[in-house]
């Protein structure tokens, strides 16, 4: 779900340095030249993260400096374009993708598209009304790396009408006490909304928030209050920020007090809610209150009993749908109204499976063994199903494999490096038409394999005897290369095989 942010420098960032340590990961400044700062924040270039795409800046004013330069995506013939970041294996992540238009395309409108996270489809960019009302729009995900890559890629889709942008990507890790009861080999979670309740003044952020999650100010008609003590929120579930306590909202004595929040329309779909409460009262044995909590009329928690040190209440797994509305319900004899200070709601998004580690690895190397690759041969292979990598066909299922590899008269050179042995399940390899050059390497491993398509390229040596033990191979094609020797016995004698080996190469008699 899209959330918004101001774009001024006096509206979100303070412009004092502070002690804190940056978050762990990279600030990626897309697009940009030279590194940018934003108060103690450092951004660093995108170069080394993606090869695809151009950079551009923009001419609105007064923008924070990591949104006056984007990095877009012209080539429509990519099935994504992905920036690929080193992570620790296992390790959890925070990944928040900004979006300014800027009219940096001379339109008037900014384009929509997909983003991806790893193999799963995030969500939809879309960001016509933020731009519209003059404000950046910003995405966070949630998600553990399954390997020591994370891809974070965008995609066209038949809505898209124009180039795909991003302005600023950020990868940030967790520690493990942060949101550590989804089970994120199962799910992501994707930030719905966050926010500081009776607080109207800025976004809290980084350096408050060490993750630099933001949240945002959030008023309703009822009374605010302030706290009158501070929270250590170093033992808190999820990490929240100190003063995020630092108001609440309010109702009187014996009253339920009632919350339109988020204030936007939820789908219809499971999500996880943290709330956040603190007595606003100075310490004593007396500053405490007791309440229900309930979310559309079903009960969330009960008899909470909140003192000034503060209390958080979650649920993991909690069906919304449409417009939320938050009650508290005091108990009998309490006698202050209750009150709340900060929320957050995350969707629950099942992961779409992932692509056979194995089948990953090699096609990583055989991309870095040929010159020019598909532009789009970053991220996952084969997820989702419809962002396949140009030339790559692959199963269904939670586990994917590379089933077709169709890269004929794709411009292509550089070699065939022996890892294409472990596709096991490959079952066409087609590859005519190019520049190849190199031995043809042993496939003794592909027992799927039924067609090998290598014709009019410039492959030299001898065929490798493992060709003749395949046993659903039926069509092989060779002719005009630089191939010498004798063509294996296993091969010729093979029933119902259509094999073509000239013109084009210097065999010898092999019988």
């Amino acid at each position: 779900m899209c959330l918004s942010i101001f774009l001024l420098w006096l509206v979100s960032i303070p412009l004092f340095a502070h002690s804190s340590p940056a978050p762990r990961g990279f600030l990626i400044d897309c697009g940009a030249s030279e590194e940018s700062s934003s108060g103690s924040l450092k951004y660093i270039l995108d170069d080394g993260f993606i090869s695809v795409g151009n950079k551009t800046a923009i001419k609105t004013p007064n923008v924070l400096p990591e949104l006056t330069t984007l990095r877009y995506f012209p080539d429509k013939s990519a099935r994504k374009y992905c920036y690929v970041i080193p992570v620790i294996k296992g390790g959890k992540y925070l990944v928040k993708t900004t979006y300014f238009y800027g009219g940096f395309d001379g339109g008037k409108e900014p384009p929509v598209f997909d983003q991806i996270v790893d193999g799963t489809k995030w969500s939809p960019v879309n960001t016509t009304e933020d731009y519209a009302n003059g404000l950046s729009s910003y995405y966070e995900i949630y998600v553990a790396a399954l390997g020591k890559t994370l891809s974070i890629c965008l995609a066209r889709t038949e809505h898209t009408v124009s180039d795909p942008f991003i302005s600023v990507l950020e990868v940030e890790y967790l520690d493990d006490s942060v949101y550590n009861t989804n089970d994120f080999k199962k799910h992501a979670l994707s930030t719905v909304a966050r926010s500081s309740f009776g607080d109207s003044e800025d976004i809290i952020r980084y350096p408050d928030d060490e993750f630099n999650r933001f949240w945002q100010p959030f008023m309703s008609e009822n009374p605010v209050v302030k706290s009158q003590s501070k929270v250590d929120t170093s033992d808190f579930w999820n990490l929240p920020p100190a003063n995020a306590f630092a108001t609440a909202i309010t109702t009187s004595r014996g009253k339920t007090l009632k919350v339109q929040w988020p204030p936007v329309s939820l789908p219809s779909s499971i999500y996880y809610i943290s709330l956040y409460f603190q007595d606003n009262r100075s310490p004593s044995p007396y500053s405490w209150r007791v309440f229900d909590v309930s979310i559309n009329g079903k009960k969330f928690y009960s008899e909470l009993n909140v003192t000034t040190s503060g209390v958080t209440v979650y649920a993991t797994q909690w069906p919304l749908s449409g417009q939320t509305e938050i009650s508290l319900t005091p108990g009998d004899g309490i006698p202050v109204g209750p009150l709340i200070n900060a929320g957050e709601v995350l969707q629950i998004l099942p992961l779409a499976g992932r692509t056979l580690t194995r089948d990953v690895m090699a096609m990583e190397e055989l991309a870095r063994s040929l010159n020019n690759p598909p532009s789009d041969w970053n991220g996952d292979p084969c997820l989702p199903q419809q962002h396949s990598w140009t030339g790559v066909t692959c199963s269904r299922g939670k586990l994917a494999r590379v089933i077709t590899l169709n890269l004929t008269n794709a411009g292509l050179s550089g070699s065939l490096p022996p890892s294409i042995s472990n596709l096991t399940a490959l079952k066409n390899l087609w590859l005519g038409g190019n520049e190849l050059s190199g031995t043809i390497p042993k496939m003794a491993s592909l027992k799927a394999l039924q067609t090998l398509h290598l014709e009019n390229n410039k492959f030299e040596g001898s065929l490798p005897e493992s060709l003749g033990q395949l046993p659903n191979l039926r069509e092989i094609l060779l002719q005009n290369n630089k191939l010498n020797g004798s063509i294996p016995d296993a091969l010729q004698d093979k029933n119902g095989i259509n094999l073509q080996v000239s013109p084009g190469n210097d065999w010898s008699e092999s019988r």
